[in-house]
């Protein structure tokens, strides 16, 4: 069903401004600074529970204010209409210490977790080119946000895991230093042992799927994905221990893996040229589209975030034929792009 409506307040640049959005295509149109990006920004953060881009909370609050504010609302049905919401802020707020993220659902507290799956969300953006030629963490969140919208055994164990694995990092660098013994990895191990091989079991099935659907795609079947884990098993801990305290943190574990996306034999972050690359990155967030519908068993809302300017014909046409459909909610500063959707809604900023 998408997202109705969504106000925001003290969120970047944002005062107080509320945006509505059909079922089918809304483009935001507006020159460049005007904070087409900043909204789709706090859509993902209503979906996902996260910014895709702040490397601090209180890089979402408005410049000099507390307390930034982002609240929608989501139509479970023709009837039903759930309402979340998401305050961030540094940490302070009036004086007191509090949490730099709060979640509500209905005007009610709650966790992370229990926002997610109400919006699915596919996100696309000029630097997803960053899914092919950037670093291994950039590929491990593109698996985990996907996976996390969908599948709350994999949220559970990927939360546990991140827990578990700062904890034995720090006795790591307690026992190099002498301040700790051995022996008190030993609950650690097993946590992130257990919990870690959930992970990467999903994280294969995952890759697999996407792998099924190159196969049957005119496209993108010359692709393929080859997933890079680090298995992690007792023997392989026993293996690396030594190395660890030597380090001071965990060197084998689902937080090592990688994805490979290769075309033929050729591993194109390596070989693959500029077009190729970004050909691989729509193929990624195609299989992202049907594994989020096919698995939330609802259709995804698609944020595009000024793409089309980096996208060559052919693919510009497979973008707007996995649009048909859904609903989309499309950036541009581009007015000739507005010449592509018809029977859009657009929404001038200024």
């Amino acid at each position: 069903m998408g997202i109705r409506s969504i106000t925001l307040s003290d969120f970047r640049n944002y005062e107080s401004k509320t945006f509505e959005f059909s079922d089918g295509v809304t483009v935001i149109a507006g020159e460049n600074a005007r904070g087409k990006t900043n909204l789709l920004e706090a859509i993902y953060l209503l979906g996902v529970g996260e910014s895709f881009r702040a490397k601090r909370t209180e890089e979402m609050v408005r410049f000099e204010q507390e307390l930034g504010r982002v609240s929608g609302e989501v139509p479970l049905s023709k009837k039903d209409i759930i309402n979340l919401e998401v305050m961030v802020n540094g940490g302070t707020v009036m004086g007191k210490i509090v949490n730099k993220r709060k979640y509500l659902v209905d005007g009610v507290s709650r966790r992370r977790k229990d926002i997610l799956g109400y919006l699915p969300l596919v996100l696309f953006r000029p630097e997803d080119v960053d899914l092919i030629s950037g670093s291994p963490d950039v590929r491990r969140k593109f698996l985990d946000r996907l996976m996390i919208q969908v599948d709350k055994v994999y949220e559970h164990s990927l939360s546990t895991y991140e827990q578990a694995l700062r904890r034995r990092n720090r006795i790591l660098d307690a026992v190099r230093d002498g301040t700790a013994s051995r022996y008190s990895l030993a609950f650690w191990d097993g946590l992130l042992i257990k919990h870690g091989q959930v992970i990467q079991d999903k994280r294969r099935e995952l890759t697999d799927y996407i792998n099924g659907l190159f196969e049957k795609s005119e496209l993108f079947r010359k692709l393929k994905v080859v997933y890079d884990l680090s298995v992690i098993s007792e023997s392989r801990m026993a293996q690396y221990a030594d190395a660890e305290v030597a380090v001071g943190y965990t060197l084998v574990g689902p937080h090592k893996d990688d994805l490979i996306v290769k075309e033929g034999t050729r591993d194109l972050s390596i070989y693959g040229s500029r077009g190729e690359q970004r050909m691989a990155v729509l193929a990624l967030k195609m299989g992202e589209i049907y594994y989020l519908e096919e698995r939330g068993k609802k259709k995804a809302t698609l944020l595009l975030d000024d793409i089309f300017s980096e996208l060559d014909e052919e693919h510009k046409q497979e973008v707007l034929r996995v649009m048909s459909g859904r609903q989309v909610i499309v950036t541009t500063a581009d007015e000739e792009d507005l010449l592509m959707f018809k029977k859009a809604e657009i929404v001038k900023l200024k």
